[in-house]
């Protein structure tokens, strides 16, 4: 191969070394979209051959009751060291049409596909983005900035008349249900965030609790 390497970190081997499939075909990505495109596919001569004469020397000696593996092993040896040339000329034609279908960015390197690719500026869609595209995008996102602000100043409004002081549970202690801060609970009913008041000093006593913790007095 060529001492330069090409999509390097975007193609995807799919050959097949072995069987009556054997072949080369890759696949390339874009770096932006992630859409493929797949060479064609070419079969493998030499292991087609081998696998052929395999199984034509197997059925030769079966009928004579002997056994052909020195010779299947043989074209099994001459498929395989013809393999790694064979595939490396094969990325070297699946390289050259796969550059056909991509653009390699002059200012990030990456390689993308036509839609990804601003032609007029010979830079990727990413490093230079379409300003149509861009323009409409920036209003959508000054438009949901406004709604947002609008709604934030409703909620403070709302805000104003939630009392932050009022106990409230967010789990029942008797169901373990959450409550999301209401009254009661919608598991089991229960009078949640009760604050009894000691009968002597009328300080707030805890659920639970055998003693008031502003006096003492047994509850």
């Amino acid at each position: 191969m060529s001492s330069e390497i090409y999509f390097s970190n975007n193609y995807r081997d799919l050959c097949e070394r072995s069987g009556t499939g054997a072949g080369f075909q890759f696949e390339f990505s874009c770096s932006r979209c992630y859409d493929t495109w797949r060479s064609p596919f070419e079969p493998y001569a030499g292991e087609r051959a081998a696998t052929w004469l395999g199984k034509g020397v197997d059925m030769a000696w079966s009928v004579l009751g002997r056994a052909g593996g020195g010779l299947t092993s043989a074209a099994d040896g001459l498929a395989g060291a013809g393999w790694g040339p064979a595939r490396d000329k094969a990325f070297e034609r699946a390289i050259g049409n796969a550059q056909g279908h991509f653009n390699r960015c002059a200012r990030c390197t990456h390689y993308v596909c036509g839609r990804c690719w601003n032609a007029a500026q010979g830079l990727c869609l990413n490093c230079a983005p379409d300003t149509a595209a861009e323009a409409m995008a920036a209003q959508q996102r000054g438009l949901n900035d406004m709604a947002s602000q609008r709604a934030y100043a409703v909620g403070q409004q709302a805000g104003q008349g939630y009392d932050p002081t009022t106990p409230r549970q967010l789990v029942c202690p008797q169901c373990r249900t959450e409550t999301r801060g209401a009254a009661f609970c919608s598991g089991c009913g229960y009078h949640l965030a009760q604050s009894t008041s000691c009968a002597s000093c009328s300080a707030a006593v805890p659920d639970s609790a055998a003693f008031c913790p502003g006096c003492g007095t047994r509850q």
